[in-house]
């Protein structure tokens, strides 16, 4: 474990297999979890570069870039002359409307348990709009993945997913297990990690099937995000419509640059 005052190693972790995602994204997505419920859940400060580079076994650069995210997100602060000073406020926020998190992680960090259920698969072919959202051609076959989500038996968000079918490869897209989190899906069956989401934001009643998935009351609306999802390259892979009833409380961090 990290000791602030002696600098002791993080000799109880090991780092995951990397696989096809940015070792940099790891790298964050483990110091985001450190910085939450980890090592230095109650520290004021991160180590500096090189120490952080000699406890995880990877390059400084890595560590650079995985901490340019978390600066990007708020969550620290570099000062010259100080060091990598943590916004504990920022960490301890719930439920970011502005950073992309899996279904399963925002329903646990609400102290829920997540359960997937509802899941429809079909295959559909791409219209003028999709295609071009997705850079297909008119007429591609596209998967489509229908799911709600439930939080302790709560029915809290219902998601529309669509992806092409070329992603697969040969793959038969039946032989998925599709009620994994949509990120590992991509990375799994696909090698592909979506690092970017573009959403529209609207207020909306849905139709009367999502409605009644959700178990939305009458008068009341839904939030529904209008996502595409890219990834390296500015590739753009997945389409998706989200709907989350009145059980989460979203915050977004605004930044003046």
């Amino acid at each position: 474990m990290y000791n602030e005052e002696r600098g002791s190693p993080m000799t109880d972790y090991i780092l995951p297999n990397f696989g096809g995602k940015l070792m940099s994204t790891r790298v964050s997505t483990l110091l985001i979890a450190e910085l939450k419920d980890g090592v230095f859940k109650t520290a004021e400060k991160l180590p500096a570069e090189l120490d952080l580079s000699e406890r995880l076994g990877v390059s400084r650069t890595v560590i650079r870039d995985a901490l340019a995210d978390l600066e990007c997100e708020g969550l620290i602060e570099r000062v010259r002359g100080i060091g990598t000073v943590i916004n504990r406020d920022i960490v301890n926020l719930k439920c970011r409307l502005d950073l992309k998190f899996e279904y399963n992680q925002i329903i646990t960090d609400c102290g829920a348990t997540p359960k997937s259920d509802s899941i429809i698969i079909r295959v559909e072919h791409a219209d003028e709009s999709l295609a071009q959202r997705l850079m297909l051609d008119v007429g591609a076959n596209v998967i489509v993945c229908e799911k709600r989500m439930l939080a302790s038996g709560v029915p809290v968000i219902y998601s529309i997913d669509y992806i092409s079918m070329g992603l697969f490869s040969d793959m038969d897209y039946r032989d998925i297990d599709w009620s994994l989190p949509i990120f590992d899906i991509f990375e799994t069956y696909c090698g592909l990690t979506v690092i970017t989401d573009i959403a529209k934001i609207t207020a909306t009643n849905g139709c009367d099937k999502i409605r009644a998935k959700l178990n939305v009351p009458n008068g009341q609306s839904l939030i529904m995000l209008d996502e595409i999802g890219y990834c390296k390259l500015s590739r753009p892979v997945l389409r998706s419509l989200e709907y989350y009833t009145d059980f989460f409380e979203f915050t977004m961090l605004r930044k003046k640059f």
